[in-house]
């Protein structure tokens, strides 16, 4: 594990200080392939950055070295490089010098490359290993983007596991004519092709699920793969769903957990200063933690899959997004929240065009730019405090008459020169010029007289859906798709708890979802304890097939 030494010392510049250097050899010691960075010829102003960067790093073992030719074509200018394993392509490239966040994409590379095991399910390796056509993979990003690192380094993995598919990182900061050309205004931005695959809020999961669209038969590769009848299956990966699956481990039971994202909207969380007994975190740190403490217990992890349907019984089937199967005695649901959208004219058409759902991914590509934030709850004001030191002004939309955030946080929003609070104000419309926002369209709320803002960006910050679709009909909710709980987490089907922000539970805050993780498995096992569950013919017969 490369321990996150590219974002913790390297930021967007890039200092490679001794201590990172020691850790490189260490980490280069268990290669098992040698690695070759071939860096394309030509000229260009950062290219002798570059080159003395790779060099630096090849320097710390003698399975590294860097090579200078010409690629014929297979690579994009005199910044670009790939990773050769032994002599042979291995599909990776990066076209900038991937310092920032993407220094661990870049070092988790080599050592894939080198044959350091893969960090994804057996399901999903079966699904790429599948792809039968060539797939060229260009990821847009930015150096101060949290988000983009996952995006890159699955598709490295992809690249990995299958010759007919390459993956390029691509620095938008130094490729802007191409940024340009494509109109992007937010990263990560994935194309496919020369065609644009996904933006935005994009992860592994997502780029799974846009190949299984793309091609449904991928799915076959799994094809009657079952797992061993599970106790407790808990579906999600954030704290609750963490949660739930160590005190049950801790119970001895037999627990799976499905994540389509392992640490859930928590990733997105950049500061985290309410967990009691720590101070001060990051979301990414503490997404690392509790991945660290569930692989400290015999705990099975299907990540980067849905659940797509829920058979009920004595033991209920889950059928994955994967095309394979659990059997389970139980099932804790704590699949936590989502960005709640606007629902106005001109919001998904610009996504990625100038709306945003991440300030501190996409807010660089606003520098110097106007933009707004709609909500005025923590993550508004937060989001706000956080562009204001890029843009050249935020103005806040809040729909109510006052802001619902917490004092502290309004006390700073205040003291800003360049941020506006407008409140009782209902959004109509954001308008695009070009492709590009260029306006919000708002109505006063107390005149109904309607008024537009000229900016550049709109970041939207009003809440949270919970991630309860794939539940409906199977468990009873409220008309804000809330799973209906008791205070055990029993939800109306008997088997099934749920616990977390995808509940009817209140105050949707990290130490909440943890305790209530906690709870409902307890419940879980006291379920399990006093019923026995006896299989019916046709569940015995699924238990057979599986074995």
């Amino acid at each position: 594990m490369v321990g996150g030494i590219g974002v913790s010392k390297i930021r967007q510049n890039i200092v490679l200080t001794k201590e990172i250097l020691q850790a490189l050899k260490g980490y280069a010691e268990s290669m098992q392939k040698n690695v070759t960075f071939v860096v394309q010829n030509g000229e260009h102003s950062k290219r002798e950055e570059l080159v003395s960067f790779l060099s630096d790093i090849a320097g710390v073992s003698e399975k590294l070295s860097v090579e200078e030719r010409d690629t014929n074509g297979e690579l994009r200018s005199a910044i670009s490089f790939l990773l050769e394993a032994d002599g042979e392509d291995t599909g990776i490239r990066f076209s900038g010098i991937p310092g920032g966040h993407e220094f661990n994409s870049l070092v988790l590379a080599m050592l894939h490359a080198a044959g350091t095991e893969l960090k994804l399910d057996d399901s999903v390796k079966s699904i790429v290993k599948a792809v039968s056509e060539p797939l060229n993979f260009e990821v847009f990003i930015s150096l101060s983007c949290h988000n983009c690192p996952e995006v890159v380094q699955a598709l490295n993995q992809f690249a990995l596991l299958n010759p007919n598919i390459t993956s390029e990182m691509i620095d938008g900061g130094l490729y802007q004519n191409l940024i340009s050309e494509r109109d992007i205004q937010g990263v990560p931005s994935v194309y496919l092709n020369g065609e644009l695959f996904a933006n935005g809020k994009v992860d592994a999961s997502v780029l799974i699920n846009k190949l299984l669209e793309r091609d449904a038969s991928l799915k076959d590769a799994n094809k009657g793969e079952s797992l061993p009848l599970q106790d407790v299956t808990v579906i999600g990966g954030g704290p609750a769903g963490v949660a739930s699956a160590i005190y049950s481990a801790r119970k001895g039971l037999k627990v799976a957990v499905v994540a389509e994202t392992f640490g859930g909207q928590v990733k997105d969380t950049m500061g985290i200063e309410n967990l009691i007994s720590v101070p001060k975190t990051t979301g990414p740190e503490l997404v690392g933690n509790l991945m660290e403490h569930v692989r400290d217990y015999d705990i099975t992890l299907k990540e980067h899959v849905r659940v797509d349907n829920i058979e009920q019984g004595n033991v209920k089937t889950i059928t994955l997004s994967s095309g394979e199967q659990i059997r389970t005695r139980s099932i804790i649901v704590a699949t936590g929240a989502r960005w709640r959208e606007l629902g106005v004219p001109g919001e998904k058409e610009n996504v990625g065009n100038g709306v945003a759902y991440c300030p501190h991914c996409d807010g660089p590509f606003f520098k110097g730019k106007d933009v707004a934030v709609i909500g005025g709850g923590n993550s508004g004001i937060e989001a706000a405090l956080d562009l204001a030191g890029i843009v050249k002004s935020v103005t806040v939309f809040e729909f109510m008459p006052d802001l619902k955030a917490d004092q502290v946080l309004i006390n700073q929003a205040e003291k800003r020169d360049n941020i506006t609070i407008i409140k009782n104000a209902a959004t109509k419309q954001i308008t695009a010029l070009n492709g590009k926002v260029n306006a919000i369209e708002y109505q006063d709320r107390s005149t109904n007289e309607v008024h537009t803002r000229e900016l550049a960006g709109v970041f939207v910050q009003i809440g949270l859906i919970p991630n309860s679709q794939f539940m409906k009909g199977t468990v009873d909710m409220t008309q804000y798709g809330e799973i209906i709980i008791d205070d055990k987490c029993l939800t109306s089907e008997p088997g099934i708890f749920a616990a977390g922000d995808v509940t009817t539970v209140p105050y949707k805050q990290i130490v909440i979802s943890m305790g209530e993780g906690a709870k409902a498995s307890l419940a879980a096992f006291e379920y399990l304890l006093s019923h026995e569950v006896i299989e019916t013919e046709k569940e015995s017969e699924k238990e057979t097939e599986a074995a």
